[in-house]
């Protein structure tokens, strides 16, 4: 049996992602909040580099124990953008046989495409912790990508829970994307946008199956924003479906989505639980 895993460092959280004869056997996630403080520094926090960086090993060493042929790694927004990148990328190198391949903001985008559209055309959403990157594609062709750093740790960094602040930031963010062609057959990809996506089917238990092909529209995005910022961080946090480390970015990152959305004439997303990890995966040919 092929085995192989592909770790993704975000700067929100860390997802291992095994697969075995071209499939995907499972996820895993653990929120270390790499970025913590990255819209105030331009350094990743050396508390931060090291739980990031352990918990990265202790999921190479996982994947290693299950018979995994090789482990990739690659790293985005948090890291390429740090002055002190490399610290993390060698401490993780110090931990264990490792590799970290910092990607481009436009790589980003394209893997995130790969991902979640595979040959189909369409534009995708892809909603990080220190990054958001939009792209589309026609004709299979990408005819526009652009990644601009906001995300919703840089948003909770930045603005807390404030809505307009959240707002005025989300509205930036728009018109950072300048001239784009017209946007349609949107997917949304991320860990907000799928937690979004559980909430809004209600969901006890996160199932990936439901979560991809769900619809969210503009209008429902707004509620649900303006819902979610009304409510305490502890109440969220209990929520079904709830990853742990999501509750207090969610809300900020609900009104992002709804903002852009906006601004940008998107009347409804959908949601993929397939990403950047399976694009990676399928850039390597593993899947």
């Amino acid at each position: 049996m092929n085995k192989f895993a592909v770790i993704d460092i975000g700067s929100n959280s860390v997802r291992l992602m095994f697969v075995a004869n071209g499939k995907v056997l499972y996820k895993r996630l653990n929120t270390t909040r790499l970025g913590e403080g990255i819209a105030k520094t331009p350094r990743l926090k050396r508390e931060a580099i090291e739980r990031s960086a352990k918990v990265v090993a202790d999921f190479y060493a996982q994947a290693k124990d299950e018979g995994a042929e090789a482990v990739f790694a690659f790293a985005t927004a948090a890291v390429r953008t740090a002055e002190n990148g490399a610290d993390f990328t060698e401490n993780v190198k110090s931990r264990c046989e490792l590799h970290v391949e910092v990607v481009s903001g436009e790589t980003e985008a394209e893997l995130g495409v790969l991902g979640a559209l595979g040959d189909k055309d369409g534009a995708v959403i892809d909603l990080g912790g220190a990054s958001c990157e939009l792209v589309v594609k026609e004709k299979n062709v990408l005819v526009y990508k652009k990644s601009v750093d906001i995300g919703v740790v840089r948003l909770k960094d930045k603005c807390g829970r404030d809505k307009r602040s959240i707002a005025n930031a989300a509205k930036t963010a728009a018109q950072a994307y300048g001239q784009t062609p017209v946007i349609k057959n949107v997917t949304a990809i991320g860990g907000t946008a799928t937690t979004l996506a559980a909430l809004a089917l209600g969901l006890e238990k996160y199932d990936s199956e439901q979560v991809t092909g769900t619809e969210i529209s503009a209008e429902e995005m707004q509620r649900t924003a303006d819902r979610l910022l009304n409510m305490p961080v502890e109440e969220i946090a209990v929520l079904p479906c709830m990853p742990k480390g999501r509750a207090d970015v969610l809300a900020g990152g609900a009104m992002l989505f709804a903002v852009l959305m906006q601004e940008l004439g998107i009347e409804k997303l959908t949601v993929s639980d397939k990403d950047n990890l399976e694009g990676y995966a399928v850039k390597k040919g593993l899947l």
